[in-house]
C-alpha cells in the first residue's frame, strides 16, 4: 500500500512494565504446582505406584522451575508495543514471533482487563478489537494506570479516525 496513510512494518518502540515478568513467573509456578501436587499427592497414597508418581512430579517440577526462571526474562527482552495516530503495533512471541499491526480505522473496541494476579502485581491487559479475522490484539503487561489512559488515548483516536472499523 503506497501514499502518505501507509502503515510501515517496524518493531514497538515500547516494552512491557517490568512487574511483568515477576507476574509471568508466578503464572509459571502455580501452572506447575498444580500438577505436581496432584502427582506428589497420589504418590503419597498409593504405595505401588510411588516411583511412577513421584517421578514424573520431579521433573515436572523441576522443568516448571528451570522455565519459571528463565522464560519471563526471555519474554520481557521480546513483547514489545506502540500506539501512533495511525495504529497499534504488537511484537509478542518468543520461539514464533508474532508482529500484530491494527490501523485505527479498523478498531472496534478497546478494553481494559486485570485478573487477580494482575491486581496483584498492578498491572492491567488491554486488548484492541479489530474487525480482522486473526482476532483481537492484546498489549498484556501494562501498569494499571498507564492501561487506563492508553484505552482513552486509543478511544479518542479511533474515534477522531475516519472509517467504519469494517
Amino acid at each position: 500500500m503506497a501514499g502518505e496513510n501507509a502503515v510501515r512494518l517496524r518493531p514497538p518502540r515500547n516494552a512491557v512494565d517490568r512487574r511483568s515478568v515477576g507476574w509471568w513467573r508466578t503464572r509459571w509456578l502455580l501452572g506447575t504446582a498444580v500438577p505436581v501436587a496432584v502427582l506428589g499427592v497420589l504418590g503419597a497414597l498409593i504405595g505401588p505406584a510411588r516411583f511412577w508418581l513421584l517421578l514424573p512430579a520431579a521433573v515436572l517440577a523441576a522443568a516448571g522451575l528451570a522455565c519459571a526462571a528463565f522464560f519471563p526474562a526471555w519474554w520481557y527482552r521480546l513483547h514489545r508495543w506502540e500506539v501512533t495516530d495511525e495504529a497499534v503495533y504488537v511484537r509478542t512471541g518468543a520461539l514464533w514471533q508474532e508482529w500484530r499491526i491494527a490501523p485505527m480505522s479498523r478498531i472496534q473496541t478497546v478494553d481494559t482487563v486485570r485478573g487477580p494476579l494482575e491486581q496483584l502485581f498492578g498491572l492491567a491487559t488491554v486488548t484492541v478489537t479489530t474487525a480482522s479475522s486473526k482476532g483481537a490484539v492484546e498489549i498484556e503487561g501494562l501498569d494499571h494506570e498507564a492501561a487506563a489512559g492508553l484505552a482513552e488515548r486509543l478511544t479518542a483516536i479511533t474515534g477522531a479516525t475516519p472509517g467504519d472499523a469494517t
